[in-house]
């Protein structure tokens, strides 16, 4: 019966070494299934906050920028639009942005840090559609005494200059301030709040 014992020791190195491999292999496994656990280059970059620069925005220009998905845009407002804001106050849903989602730094009638960057999310507040901006002041086919603003070709909601929405339209809020801050006089940070919160 010599043989017997040779068969066990066999056998034991057979099993340790079937269980070392499978351990390895299982590791070779866990590691590509946990990093995808993860998020992505990409989706962090889609979160992080996005630099802008402000030279060379004329006066009534639009710029457009993506942030987290969605359509961010910073308009330069004349002091001349700024100041007609007020005139359609009447004709607004929420004119003193009571019932809508910015932070409490843009919670005055130009929704903004400062009067002259209106810095809004363009998606609708109705089904997310990307409102035009049409700026001139005068009648339009949707408003006979339009001041400019914005306007929801999908729908027909209508916006003013600060993105305030008007009454008798879809959207039920006005449009969305995102958080964002002033690194300069021409830069400016989407997705960080003037006191550093994200």
């Amino acid at each position: 019966m010599p043989t017997d014992g040779v068969n066990k020791k066999r056998r034991r190195f057979l099993v340790a070494t079937t269980s070392v491999v499978g351990a390895v292999g299982a590791g070779f496994v866990a590691v590509p299934f946990i990093q995808s656990w993860k998020p992505s280059a990409k989706a962090q970059a889609v979160g992080s906050p996005v630099q802008v620069i402000l030279d060379g925005l004329d006066p009534g220009q639009l710029l457009k920028v993506q942030w987290r998905g969605q359509t961010i845009g910073i308009l330069r407002r004349t002091q001349e639009t700024v100041d007609m804001l007020p005139e359609v106050d009447g004709d607004l849903r929420d004119p003193e942005s009571q019932e809508s989602e910015q932070p409490a730094f843009a919670l005055n009638e130009s929704r903004a840090l400062r009067d002259e960057y209106l810095v809004v999310n363009m998606h609708c507040t109705h089904l997310g559609c990307v409102p035009q901006i049409i700026p001139q002041v005068g009648p339009q086919p949707f408003e006979e005494n339009w001041k400019g603003g914005f306007f929801c070709p999908c729908h027909k909601s209508k916006f003013d200059m600060a993105g305030r929405v008007y009454k008798g339209v879809p959207a039920p809020t006005n449009l969305r301030i995102p958080p964002y801050s002033f690194i300069d006089d021409s830069t400016l940070v989407i997705g960080v709040n003037p006191e550093g919160a994200v």
